[in-house]
């Protein structure tokens, strides 16, 4: 009997240790319109005001998103 759980107990660990060894390949997402406009807007944003805080260039850059959007 004891034989028997040794052996269930092994198989058990060899189980274990094969699936953790098999990972899911994970692929990049494509970037959305929204990442695009946000990553050139920022830059152009930042060059035309420096001194501006990242917070603000950031609400700023989302409500020219915004306006964009619903312009089209």
């Amino acid at each position: 009997m004891e034989a028997r759980v040794e052996a269930l107990e092994k198989e058990l660990r060899a189980l274990k240790m094969e699936k953790s060894s098999v990972k899911k390949e994970k692929g990049t997402r494509k970037t959305s319109a929204y990442n695009e406009f946000m990553k050139t807007e920022l830059a152009k944003i930042k060059l035309s005001n420096p001194e501006m805080p990242h917070k603000e260039r950031f609400k700023l850059a989302a409500s020219n998103y915004g306006a964009k959007k619903s312009s089209e």
